[in-house]
């Protein structure tokens, strides 16, 4: 299960993961790109399913679990990576509405997405990874509800990985570096993406933590341009 699995390292962890065989499960906002994508893997023959949802509503996310549980009857692993950047503006000047917008979808929204798949994942033994930033183990100035969500995301995904433990449930979280998406374009619009490598070179880490090679692995946090496998 990948959130956010329509565009950007969503859709390039949904490329690597159907190559590596497995089913692949998305949400995202828009069911268009959905469409896309979910056209383009089954093409290449993989088992697929799009679910247009918003993570930071309860229900939306319920159904994406039921859909996914009543499609494949397991969830083995669940990819928290669907996320907002909002505006870089300092705090003083930072409007309440965008500040509730990103922390819903980042840290809320990663949260539902978690919690719901905690039955599933305790059956399977499964694997949580949780897409954080550069600015994700710090406070960086003028990076405002993205910053702190990320932040949150990366102390969710420890409490995870010790509430869980026992439950053979191991929860990890990935720096993913700069990329050259639409996010990253955003956040520097002067910077050359020719000179950043694509979402698909930084997926490494993601398929090693889904794998049974990582089993013992849990609360941890990786960069995936520094990850050697």
């Amino acid at each position: 299960m990948i959130s956010g699995g329509s565009k950007g390292l969503g859709a390039a962890l949904a490329r690597r993961f159907a190559e590596q065989g497995a089913a692949v499960s998305l949400c995202a906002r828009g069911a268009e790109e959905l469409d896309e994508i979910a056209a383009e893997l089954e093409e290449r023959g993989a088992s697929v399913l799009t679910v247009t949802a918003d993570v930071a509503s309860e229900a939306d996310v319920k159904a994406w679990v039921a859909a996914t549980l009543e499609r494949f009857g397991r969830v083995d692993v669940l990819v928290n990576n669907a996320s907002l950047l909002g505006p870089r503006v300092g705090i003083e000047g930072y409007p309440l509405d965008d500040w509730r917008t990103v922390v819903d979808v980042n840290l809320t929204g990663a949260f539902l997405c978690a919690r719901e798949t905690i039955a599933a994942l305790r059956a399977t033994q499964g694997a949580m990874i949780h897409v954080s930033s550069g600015v994700g183990d710090h406070g960086r100035p003028y990076w405002g509800a993205y910053s702190a969500s990320k932040n949150g995301l990366e102390a969710l995904s420890e409490m995870l990985a010790g509430e869980l433990k026992d439950d053979g449930i191991r929860s990890n979280a990935v720096d993913p570096g700069s990329m050259r998406t639409e996010m990253r374009a955003a956040a520097y619009p002067d910077e050359d993406p020719e000179t950043l490598p694509r979402p698909r070179e930084v997926t490494d880490v993601f398929v090693h933590l889904a794998s049974d090679a990582a089993r013992d692995v849990t609360g941890q946090r990786f960069r995936a341009k520094e990850f050697g496998g």
